[in-house]
């Protein structure tokens, strides 16, 4: 048996609570704390030997939140709405999107996202850009 498999086998009761699925609201909730723990250690450091694990840990945490909670298929600005009011956010808290106004707009179905603005909800939200397209 190779040296790094034996090394994970001789820890896995250590290692297996983060690297295993979230089975539960709690675990859900652990495994995002851990994520929020290594990126404060990682910082803006791309090459961070533990870019992996936070990779992993990501991926686990999406997993169950697509399962648990899907985003519903609607209109985008319903989308919108729903992501706002899940962070608790204002209009005026979209500034990269344009003014309160052009926010405003959009809420209401007046207007329609664009390119940009479509691209910057999607980094913001880490959701597909799809999200937002009708």
């Amino acid at each position: 048996m190779n040296q790094p498999l034996s090394i994970i086998i001789k820890h896995w009761d250590n290692i297996a609570p983060v690297l295993s699925p979230p089975y539960n609201e709690t675990d859900y909730q652990q495994k995002i704390v851990w994520l929020e723990e290594l990126m404060d250690v990682m910082g803006d450091d791309d090459n961070h030997p533990l870019v992996g694990l936070a990779d992993n840990l990501a991926t686990l945490i999406e997993a169950y939140e697509t399962k648990h909670y899907p985003i519903p298929d609607a209109p985008p600005a319903d989308i919108l709405r729903y992501l706002m009011e899940a962070q608790d956010l204002k209009q005026n808290d979209l500034p990269e999107l344009g003014s309160q106004g052009v926010v405003s707009e959009i809420l209401n179905g007046k207007r329609q996202l664009n390119l940009r603005q479509i691209k910057v909800l999607s980094e913001r939200f880490g959701v597909s850009p799809e999200t937002f397209i009708s």
